[in-house]
């Protein structure tokens, strides 16, 4: 049986973290704790519908199961790699429906926003290279080069 195998098996699991203790159901300080989160960003994962809230049992905690640390890793690597919470909660849905191709076009469409983006960054970059130039220059020091630029619009 694969990785894979296992996560989609409906058996309890277990996990070990990275001190090699083995890891049962998670209270919410300890799961944040683990994916290296607040225990406010498992909150608002929660109402933002990227993770079910466990039922609360009487006279306790919720627990949340060890794959919980695995959701909420997911999560924060997609945001680091510029999916809003929207596009992470399509990219969610599209693991549990093993759609890889539709996954692979919106990581591509993903990838052209940020080329255009960089496009953009550099295109700044530019015009304030050349307002710095000019400002350096001196010319005339009673009017502000970059300042006589931007208001020209």
């Amino acid at each position: 049986m694969n990785l894979f195998d296992m996560e989609q098996s409906k058996v309890r699991t277990m996990v070990r973290n990275q001190e090699g203790r083995v890891m049962a159901d998670l209270t919410i300080g300890r799961l944040a704790d683990e994916a290296g989160v607040n225990v406010e960003t498992i909150r608002y994962y929660q109402r933002r519908g990227l993770m079910q809230e466990p039922a609360k049992p009487v006279n306790g905690h919720r627990r949340y199961p060890a794959e919980a640390i695995r959701r909420v890793r997911f999560i924060k690597r997609a945001q680091v790699l510029g999916f809003t919470l929207d596009e992470v909660g399509s990219l969610l849905e599209l693991d549990e429906a093993h759609a890889c191709a539709d996954t692979r076009g919106l990581a591509a469409n993903k990838l052209q926003v940020i080329e255009g983006k960089l496009a953009d960054l550099k295109a700044m970059r530019k015009a304030l290279t050349a307002l710095l130039v000019q400002c350096d220059a001196g010319g005339t020091r009673d009017r502000c080069p970059i300042i006589d630029a931007l208001a020209a619009g």
